[in-house]
């Protein structure tokens, strides 16, 4: 993290989110797994309740269309869990994005050895540990050790290994009980600059929620532009200047902002 992250165990004083949010005035960027849902023992088993998608496509509309996901999991995926609702969304860390008006874009795709060689070796690796999960989002590669937490010294080390090989184009990106390699080419933060400069976010205050330290570099940009950035659940050193203690506040938090008048 760079020169604005908090110190050690800040996360824990962090007040919650303070002063006015208008949804009219702000732009919602939210991250999904841990922070809209709660994490599940693997990808497949979240579940998205119809009263979170209702707080969502209210929140849209109370904001005029300025809310978008910004998530490691892949457009096409958020678009098969919470439908009907399509909202603007960048997935896998910002490589794609599908903007307000529904175009979609990419950034510089990994060469095809790269990702190639990564599946093969990572493949291999969660074939020879029972409790490893192999999560394959065609453009970058999860590999989860929530049922095998013992397994994470072998895990890091097999990733950072595979890295080395491939080069620059692949990059290291560690979450909760997951480490992934994923287009080097962008980010969270760099999706939310994107949307930032399109209607109908550009001119608002951005605000955003996230959870994992994928989030952080959004975190920092976000206070850079004199935003809101909130960490959800987190009970680590982080540059969210708020905090909410669980996605269940999360909710909360977002439906009084839909409430108010």
């Amino acid at each position: 993290m760079g020169s604005s992250a908090a110190s050690p165990g800040r996360a824990f004083a962090l007040p919650e989110p303070q002063g006015p949010v208008h949804p009219a005035e702000h732009a919602f960027f939210l991250d999904v797994d841990g922070t809209l849902l709660e994490l599940a023992p693997s990808p497949d088993a979240v579940v998205v309740e119809p009263h979170l998608i209702d707080l969502l496509r209210a929140l849209a509309v109370r904001a005029y269309g300025a809310v978008a996901f910004v998530s490691g999991r892949s457009i096409a995926t958020l678009d098969a869990l919470f439908q009907p609702l399509l909202l603007p969304a960048a997935g896998l860390h910002g490589f794609e994005r599908r903007d307000a008006s529904g175009t979609y874009r990419r950034h510089t795709l990994p060469p095809g050895e790269a990702l190639g060689h990564a599946r093969l070796k990572l493949r291999e690796l969660a074939a020879r540990n029972p409790g490893l999960l192999l999560e394959d989002k065609r453009f970058a590669l999860a590999l989860h050790y929530r049922q095998a937490p013992n397994l994470e010294p072998l895990v890091l080390g097999h990733v950072e290994d595979i890295a080395a090989h491939v080069g620059e184009s692949l990059k290291i990106q560690r979450g909760r009980m997951v480490v992934e390699l994923r287009p080097a080419s962008a980010s969270k933060a760099t999706a939310i600059a994107e949307f930032m400069r399109e209607p109908p976010f550009a001119g608002r205050r951005p605000v955003c929620l996230g959870d994992d330290l994928t989030d952080e570099c959004a975190f920092e940009w976000v206070n850079a532009a004199g935003g809101v950035s909130i960490a959800v659940g987190v009970a680590r050193d982080t540059a969210a200047t708020a905090h909410l203690h669980s996605v269940a506040a999360a909710r909360l938090w977002l439906s009084r902002i839909v409430e108010q008048p």
